[in-house]
């Protein structure tokens, strides 16, 4: 989904209108209305002040896909998206990709596997990005239920990544 689609989704569950979000965004109504037709690409820090003003996962996930051109989670719009159901199906992703690293033969380099252990690398790959995908849904929907917040909830972790020294 598009920065724009998202955009247009999350404006219309808020009752916004593009000449409000004109204001938030500081660029003009047409220029909104651009964005969400998909005719014109938000340059990232329009796409950083929305977000941020909406603080919903679904726009954080949308403006990280258009900035890596769709290297990241893809935001599942045609899923089940209960909070019960993203529990579930998270577990089952969790415990489907702890099966294959389990068996991927990571002892080993690169230049020692064969193509059938190359294999089980990448299934363990594939999986864990699976995981990956339910669990960033799951703690969207989760914030999104419980009222909690997107950006804080990344701010405080990478503040504990820092406290642990993993980050500069």
């Amino acid at each position: 989904m598009s920065f724009g689609q998202a955009l247009h989704e999350v404006m219309e569950r808020h009752g916004d209108t593009q000449m409000e979000l004109s204001a938030v965004a500081h660029v003009s109504n047409s220029t909104i209305s651009k964005y969400v037709r998909g005719t014109r690409r938000p340059p990232e820090d329009v796409m950083r002040s929305v977000a941020t003003h909406y603080d919903e996962a679904e726009l954080y996930i949308a403006a990280a896909n258009e900035a890596t051109g769709e290297a990241w989670v893809p935001w599942m719009n045609n899923a089940d998206l209960h909070r019960a159901t993203t529990h579930l199906k998270t577990l089952e992703e969790i415990e489907e990709a702890v099966q294959a690293m389990r068996s991927a033969p990571i002892t080993k380099r690169g230049d020692q596997i064969t193509q059938q252990e190359r294999e089980l690398v990448r299934r363990a790959i594939m999986e864990c990005i699976e995981a990956i995908t339910a669990l960033t849904h799951h703690v969207a929907i989760l914030c999104k239920e419980y009222t909690f917040s997107w950006f804080g909830l990344w701010k405080e972790h990478r503040q504990k990544l820092r406290a642990h020294k993993y980050l500069k």
